[in-house]
């Protein structure tokens, strides 16, 4: 798992994997995670996190926030954004038991910081 070293900001981490085609924000809900709202759902063994990265706000620790790289088998690549920790946004009641069923797999020289 890759932690942000030097605070890069998220925008330009989101740039960066962008440019590495991982483009379609995922979503959840109880019938499973889409992308960009297409209607085909996925499960967790359907896809795998190629990456991980948590932010920190410099001078708030509450403004803290993780992105999660994943690609799906059938080749479609994406995010998952979301808060963590005390103040996380997430209200999705499917969102812990799913992430933590989906394998990881990182990519070795994935550098979204570079």
């Amino acid at each position: 798992m890759s932690t942000s070293r030097s605070m890069t900001p998220l925008s330009r981490v989101l740039d960066k994997i962008n440019a590495r085609g991982f483009t379609k924000e995922i979503t959840l809900d109880k019938k499973g995670a889409r992308f960009n709202e297409e209607e085909k759902r996925y499960q967790p063994e359907d896809l795998v996190i190629r990456k991980i990265y948590r932010f920190e706000g410099e001078s708030d620790p509450a403004d803290m926030s993780i992105v999660y790289i994943m690609e799906a088998k059938d080749g479609l690549k994406g995010f998952m954004i979301n808060a963590y920790g005390t103040y996380s946004d997430q209200d999705n009641p499917y969102y812990d038991e799913f992430i933590v069923d989906v394998p990881v797999e990182e990519i070795e020289d994935f550098d979204a910081e570079e």
